[in-house]
């Protein structure tokens, strides 16, 4: 299975592809890697942080995708009712946006450093914006 190493600010994350569930969104991200930006505290979907994309066009339907995601998922929102982004669940969630609840396809999910996600969300609600970084591990 491919794992992607995910820095965010000071904190270190190793996340599983959900490659059998979310293929295309998988390949599709790959081709972004290495990957940053800056994350943000979510504004509606709970203990969540968000990269915005705005029009990026990932090409995208949906696949393996969900309203609910649990700690340490991560969703692709490939875009439509709200703009495109990722959403990054540290706690108790539900996807939305100003334009109501959305889904997004679960690609990426957490297997090393979910200990720290409590505090991760709260460096970013509270000290604000943090660069976030995807990098391929390979298969392990």
């Amino acid at each position: 299975m491919r794992h992607l190493a995910i820095d965010v600010g000071p904190f270190r994350f190793v996340a599983r592809m959900e490659e059998a569930a979310a293929p295309k969104t998988c390949a599709a991200f790959l081709e972004l890697l290495p990957f940053s930006n800056q994350v943000i505290h979510s504004r509606w979907s709970g203990e969540a942080v968000w990269v915005p994309l705005g029009e990026f066009d990932t090409g995208l339907g949906f696949e393996n995708h969900t309203s609910h995601p649990s700690r340490g998922d991560i969703l692709l929102y490939p875009g439509g009712l709200s703009e495109t982004e990722i959403l990054f669940a540290y706690g108790s969630s539900c996807f939305a946006s100003k334009m109501g609840q959305l889904a997004g396809n679960h690609f990426l999910s957490v297997v090393e450093g979910a200990e720290q996600l409590h505090e991760m969300g709260r460096t970013v609600l509270w000290k604000g914006a943090q660069w976030i970084r995807f990098t391929d591990l390979g298969e392990r």
